[in-house]
C-alpha cells in the first residue's frame, strides 16, 4: 500500500543516500508517514460506513421477514410473495456488504501493520542507527537474489486482489440497488 515510502525508508536505512541528503529525506518521510496515517483514517471511515450500511440492511431484512411472517399468519399470499422477493434481494445485499466489510477490515489491518513497520524503520533511520545495509535483507538476498522482488510482487498481487474484491462487492451492490430501484 505504501510502497514508495517503504522504498525511501529502505534507502535511508541502507545508507544509500548522501549524508547531506539524510536530514531532508527523514523530514520528507515523516510527512509521507503522516499522509499514510491519514490514509488509514480514511480506510477506517470507509469500514465504519460499510458496517453502518450493513447494520441498516440487516435491520431492514429483519423487518421484511417479520412482515412476511405476519402476512403468512393472515394468509395474504400476495404480500408473502412480495416480502419473499424483497427479503431475497436484501439477503444478497447483506452478504455483499459483509464480504466488503471483511475485505476492508483486512485492508485496514494490513495498512496498520505497514505503517507500524515503517514507523519503526523511520525511527531507526532518523536515529542514524541504521547506517549500512540491512543484514537480514542482505543475507536473504544472497540466498535468493530475487527474494525482495518476489516479496514486492506478492504484496502487489495481494493489494490488487483486495482492490478487485472491493470493486466486485461495490458492483454487486450497485446492481442490487439498480434492481431494487434505489
Amino acid at each position: 500500500m505504501f510502497d514508495d515510502l517503504k522504498a525511501s525508508i529502505r534507502d535511508l536505512v541502507g545508507a544509500r543516500l548522501h549524508p547531506d541528503d539524510r536530514r531532508a529525506a527523514v523530514a520528507s518521510m515523516k510527512d509521507a508517514l503522516v499522509r499514510a496515517k491519514m490514509g488509514i483514517a480514511d480506510i477506517r471511515d470507509g469500514l465504519a460506513a460499510t458496517r453502518q450500511r450493513l447494520a441498516t440492511e440487516e435491520a431492514e431484512l429483519a423487518t421484511v421477514e417479520r412482515r412476511r411472517a405476519m402476512a403468512e399468519q393472515i394468509a395474504d399470499a400476495e404480500t408473502v410473495a412480495i416480502a419473499e422477493k424483497y427479503a431475497r434481494q436484501l439477503r444478497e445485499r447483506v452478504e455483499v456488504l459483509r464480504r466488503k466489510a471483511d475485505v476492508e477490515a483486512d485492508e485496514l489491518a494490513l495498512a496498520e501493520r505497514d505503517v507500524q513497520e515503517m514507523t519503526q524503520q523511520l525511527k531507526l533511520a532518523a536515529s542514524g542507527a541504521g547506517v549500512g545495509p540491512a543484514p537480514a535483507a542482505t543475507v536473504a538476498d544472497e540466498i535468493e537474489p530475487d527474494a525482495a522482488l518476489k516479496r514486492d510482487f506478492d504484496a502487489l498481487a495481494r493489494q490488487n486482489a483486495r482492490v478487485a474484491a472491493e470493486q466486485d462487492a461495490d458492483a454487486r451492490l450497485a446492481e442490487l440497488k439498480r434492481r431494487m430501484g434505489h
